[in-house]
């Protein structure tokens, strides 16, 4: 008699930051029953449907203060766990695992009140609220960085870093994608991008700059997601507008410098592909992330990091020219990222993920109530 698989439900929606690595950890465990539980008009439900069945929930984040707003949102929550407590229960998952943000209370709390394990992955340097408020309640805490450890003292943890998308993968074992962008070989080149969701304060400064740049022979790859009503402003044969590239680990990889938001996501990228980079962390993420993340890269030396308040277009366009005029140093800070990345993240996280469950799936589990 054929034993049944082991079914997961991931909770992750919102940005690549989140998705990604929890399709990253699928990919890992395809003997597994995956579904998803994500947000209607995220970025899952364009990349989650072809790959998973996905379940949506009406969440939303909380704000500073208090006013009708948060009575509607805590509404929204409490439903939310109902739905997911009933979704636990009529697919008889045998457990969680969550990216964290908004949509990884009621997963979780779901889960708890089953007496099923929750694994919660978390990518940034500096944990979010519902990390830090919810961690104990969670059977393993994965660690995108190994620093985060010191804010999260009464929880156990495991550093995993954080993976890739598989694309990111294949150039552990052979050479990422080529291009399909006509840029010569020899040439610098400049990739420009803020995340799965774009920067338009990032975009507007570097086109600020970007004649310098172009002027002294580089090129320019700028991926300005797709809210920036400016896109289309800057003409140039050694420039490349575009709101998203598919192939960003072959762009990474053949980037001599990349200019990027702070999101963890896109920094394991970076470390991955040995990418040298400027980061210019989103002043508005919560907690400031980005700046802890951002602040890891710095000290490891892998990155130049400015504070968008601070940064001028002059700042950022001689410090570019500056970069691109050594060679040497640019080859140091790449050999520092390539130090950062873990190969075998996925795998190593798709581990945890395996010991909890098979060993909490031997226990029986109450969910009667």
């Amino acid at each position: 008699m054929a034993i049944a698989p082991l079914r997961l439900l991931v909770a992750a929606s919102g940005t690549g930051g989140h998705l990604f690595p929890g399709i990253a950890l699928a990919e890992q465990l395809p003997d597994y029953q995956i579904e998803w539980l994500g947000v209607p008009d995220r970025l899952e439900t364009q990349l989650v449907p072809a790959q998973y069945p996905l379940h949506t929930i009406p969440v939303e984040g909380f704000q500073t203060g208090f006013g009708l707003s948060s009575l509607r949102i805590g509404a929204k929550l409490f439903s939310s766990i109902l739905q997911v407590r009933r979704l636990l229960k009529q697919r008889n998952f045998q457990g969680v695992f969550t990216t964290g943000g908004y949509i990884a209370a009621p997963a979780l709390i779901a889960a708890r009140t089953l007496s099923l394990p929750v694994i919660l992955h978390e990518a940034n340097a500096i944990p979010g609220k519902v990390t830090r408020w919810f961690s104990p309640w969670c059977s393993a805490i994965a660690l995108g960085f190994e620093p985060t450890a010191q804010y999260l003292p009464r929880t156990k943890t495991t550093y995993t870093s954080t993976p890739v998308r598989s694309q990111f993968r294949l150039g552990a074992t052979s050479e990422f994608p080529p291009l399909d962008l006509p840029i010569p070989e020899a040439v610098p080149l400049i990739v420009v991008f803020g995340g799965s969701q774009g920067a338009v304060a990032v975009n507007q400064i570097v086109r600020q700059c970007a004649k310098t740049w172009l002027d002294a022979g580089a090129w320019i790859v700028h991926l300005t997601g797709d809210k920036d009503p400016d896109a289309a402003s800057l003409k140039h044969s050694q420039y490349f507008s575009l709101p998203f590239y598919d192939n960003m680990a072959g762009l990474l990889h053949r980037a001599n410098l990349a200019i990027s938001r702070a999101g963890a996501g896109s920094l394991t990228e970076l470390a991955v592909t040995g990418t040298p980079s400027i980061l210019i962390p989103f002043p508005y993420a919560a907690e400031d992330h980005q700046s802890y993340n951002a602040a890891v890269f710095q000290s490891a030396g892998a990155a130049i990091v400015f504070q968008q308040a601070q940064l001028t277009p002059q700042m950022l366009t001689s410090q570019v020219v500056s970069l691109l005029q050594s060679p040497q140093q640019l080859e140091q800070m790449a050999q520092a990222a390539r130090a950062i990345t873990v190969p075998d993240s996925a795998e190593r996280l798709a581990k945890l993920v395996r010991w909890v469950l098979e060993s909490c799936s031997s226990m029986p589990t109450d969910q009667t109530s």
